[in-house]
């Protein structure tokens, strides 16, 4: 089997390059066995290869699994630290399935995304992001417009100027694919470059920024294992943007 890789369904990256030994004091003690039981169950007769696994300080949620020289390296986040069972076993599951190519099993699936969308692992998550993450911000001054300026007209407009200010900045690029965000573990929405300049009309920049003032007021919601961006509410107030027809039609033509 050649080198090569894939995304699972719980953000790891799966890396080919396939055996039981523990290389991090802060591994959970069954942690191997965990990886070798769920390996067996999805290869019944294949050789068992050797696992290393390791706990890392990543930025978020990831795992990794790679397969190098006939064995298993596994790097799973720090936030998986004391996860149960039933959730480890999941991860070891997915994993496995997907570097194998086999069905992940719905009830593993279903499993983790409950723990991974649970309250307090989301909250941790963003606690982590936040600290170890990096956020390149090259401020709100623009060459054309300000985007300080334009939150806070939006703010008396649409929000009594109730809404705190987050910080705001332009992307380092021009970027078309990813117009504006909001990055709730910096409290940042970033715009994109495109907009600065003497062609973009003011409504678009508004309602782009407008759209992601809605993420403040309206934050991500978990039900179950699926997450709610959207709600019927936050659309609600979309809707009610003066130009929003105009501002759609202008960012289809980007």
């Amino acid at each position: 089997m050649q080198p090569g890789k894939f995304v699972c369904s719980c953000g790891a990256t799966v890396a080919l390059a396939c055996r039981a030994m523990l290389i991090s004091e802060l591994v959970v003690p069954d942690i191997v066995s965990i990886f070798e039981q769920e390996y067996r169950v999805l290869r019944p007769r294949a050789p068992m290869p050797p696992f290393r696994i390791r706990f890392r300080r990543f930025v978020s949620l990831n795992t990794t699994i790679r397969l190098r020289e006939g064995e298993l390296h596994v790097s799973l986040s720090d936030l998986l630290e004391g996860a149960p069972e039933s959730v480890l076993r999941a991860i070891a599951h997915i994993l496995i399935a997907k570097i194998y190519k086999k069905p992940i099993d719905r009830a593993h699936n279903h499993r983790y995304k409950r723990f991974q969308y649970s309250e307090a692992v989301a909250r941790r998550t963003e606690q982590i992001r936040g600290a170890r993450g990096a956020k390149r911000v090259t401020g709100p001054e623009g060459r054309y417009y300000h985007l300080d300026e334009v939150f806070d007209s939006l703010n008396e407009r649409f929000f009594h100027g109730l809404l705190g200010r987050p910080q705001l900045t332009w992307s380092e690029h021009h970027a078309k694919r990813l117009l504006g965000h909001y990055d709730a573990a910096h409290n940042t929405i970033v715009v994109s470059k495109v907009f600065d300049r003497p062609s973009s009309p003011r409504y678009a920049i508004e309602y782009l920024l407008y759209h992601e003032m809605l993420h403040l007021k309206h934050p991500v919601r978990v039900r179950g294992t699926r997450r709610c961006v959207h709600s019927a509410a936050f659309k609600a107030d979309e809707a009610m943007f003066p130009e929003l027809d105009e501002a759609l039609k202008f960012l289809k033509r980007l």
